[in-house]
């Protein structure tokens, strides 16, 4: 027998998705057949066979959610072993076997077990912790909420828990303070924190919830947060806490790009591409890029990365969120090359279909919600990229030419920058490069 274990599909990837099975207990197959597919935060990925057999047993059914990395998904037997008898229906499903867990992995784990917790149709409480008050009795507290409880120096004794029979969970300890005491008990010494690892960020304070806003229960519906959300949820408020940025905003006269765009796709109708404005921007702030080359870096804690290609992100609305695709050195492909390669990745983002590669990385990121007629905005950054370009709608718009007034068709962007990386001037010299090549489109190519 050998088993089938959960792919890791990235780098990062710790838990996800199995969305469908493409074989069923008794099927016979072989090395490079397709027989899953897996869903991450980003995309649904097939998975082939490595080894040649048939399916004995399916140990994870499809639909299935918060699959670990490495846990047996189904097992595979010799061609001539017979299926084992589908499994009876049990109280839990079996526990995969032990992986290495980091301490962030651990920490949401522990979190999923509180949330769980709380609710009211979930099996009975968890066993109490053998922490204990001082007059001997024991705490009930989670795992997490010691934790946490120690790195603030918040006495558990002192802590009442909101949790299921009273048990002390982590909003408890992030509402408390250290050496905080019950009323009419003496204070108690707050426990010295732990030193947090150096990289570590602090974690957002939680949000109220509706009913503690005012907002009463069965007036809303509830709809649960999918992997990508919760992705997106978590790095832009990373992004938008920890990195100091701030935004540069240039108007720019397009009516010489417009012209060019149609020229362009007038060559190019026959081959069945068309050039957008989008396309037209990638290139411009890939170019520029290169030529302000201080402008396509990222902060590292141990140093500033110089990156030697512009791999330009553009970013993609789909379903329960936002990806962003990346076009691979950019600065060296023409506007069709672009076109073509815009449009695809879109689709596939659009049916999680991008592989990691596709959407991970990139040194630089454009959005553009001008097709929606916003003016201007300021784009959130995209660690760990330095810079990000937000693109605006183009609109007649009287300006000013001398002593004469005059109408141009103008596009408002606002390149926003990490000021650990890029600086006031140096985001100025690469708006400025950028405009130039914006306004003579011809420039992008000599």
């Amino acid at each position: 027998m050998t088993d089938i274990l959960m792919p890791a599909l990235s780098p990062t990837m710790e838990e996800g998705t199995l969305a469908k099975w493409h074989v069923k207990q008794g099927d016979a197959v072989r090395s490079g057949d397709v027989i899953a597919e897996i869903e991450t935060d980003k995309a649904t990925m097939e998975v082939e066979a490595v080894d040649e057999g048939v399916v004995s047993e399916i140990l994870v059914p499809e639909g299935t959610e918060g699959v670990k990395v490495n846990t047996p998904i189904a097992r595979l037997g010799g061609e001539g072993e017979a299926a084992a008898p589908a499994p009876q229906p049990k109280a839990e499903a079996p526990k995969p076997a032990p992986t290495p867990e980091s301490d962030g992995a651990r920490a949401a784990r522990e979190e999923k077990t509180e949330a769980a917790a709380k609710t009211p149709a979930q099996a009975p409480a968890p066993a109490p912790s053998p922490a204990r008050a001082q007059d001997g009795s024991r705490i009930f507290a989670s795992p997490l909420a010691r934790r946490l409880a120690e790195q603030k120096g918040v006495d558990l004794s002192a802590v009442k828990g909101t949790g299921p029979h009273g048990r002390i969970v982590k909003a408890d300890i992030e509402q408390a303070r250290p050496g905080e005491t019950k009323p009419g008990e003496a204070k108690a010494p707050a426990a010295q924190p732990t030193a947090a690892p150096s990289a570590a960020r602090a974690e957002p304070r939680p949000a109220a919830s509706l009913e503690q806003m005012g907002i009463a229960p069965g007036s809303y519906d509830l709809i649960p947060l999918d992997g990508m959300r919760k992705t997106v949820a978590r790095r832009m408020t990373d992004s938008f806490r920890d990195v100091p940025h701030f935004p540069l905003t240039i108007d720019l006269e397009i009516d010489g790009l417009l012209a060019a765009r149609a020229r362009i796709n007038a060559l190019l109708e026959k081959e069945g591409v068309k050039v957008s404005v989008n396309d037209m921007v990638m290139k411009a702030a890939a170019v520029a890029l290169k030529r302000v080359p201080e402008a396509n870096a990222s902060y590292t804690p141990e140093g500033i990365a110089m990156h030697h290609h512009a791999d330009i992100a553009m970013a993609v609305a789909v379903p329960g969120g936002l990806i962003t695709p990346i076009i691979r050195k950019a600065e060296t492909k023409g506007l069709a090359q672009i076109a073509t390669e815009a449009k695809d990745l879109a689709e596939r983002a659009r049916n999680k279909k991008l592989k990691p590669e596709e959407f991970q990385g990139g040194t630089f990121s454009v959005s553009n919600l001008g097709m929606f007629g916003i003016k201007t905005f300021s784009s959130i950054l995209n660690e760990p990229q330095g810079c990000i370009l937000s693109v605006g709608a183009g609109e007649k718009r009287p300006v000013v030419r001398g002593d004469k007034l005059e109408i141009a068709t103008l596009m408002s962007v606002t390149l926003t920058c990490d000021h650990r990386v890029v600086d006031g001037a140096t985001g100025a010299r690469w708006l400025q490069a950028f405009k130039a090549l914006i306004e003579e489109p011809l420039t992008m190519i000599v």
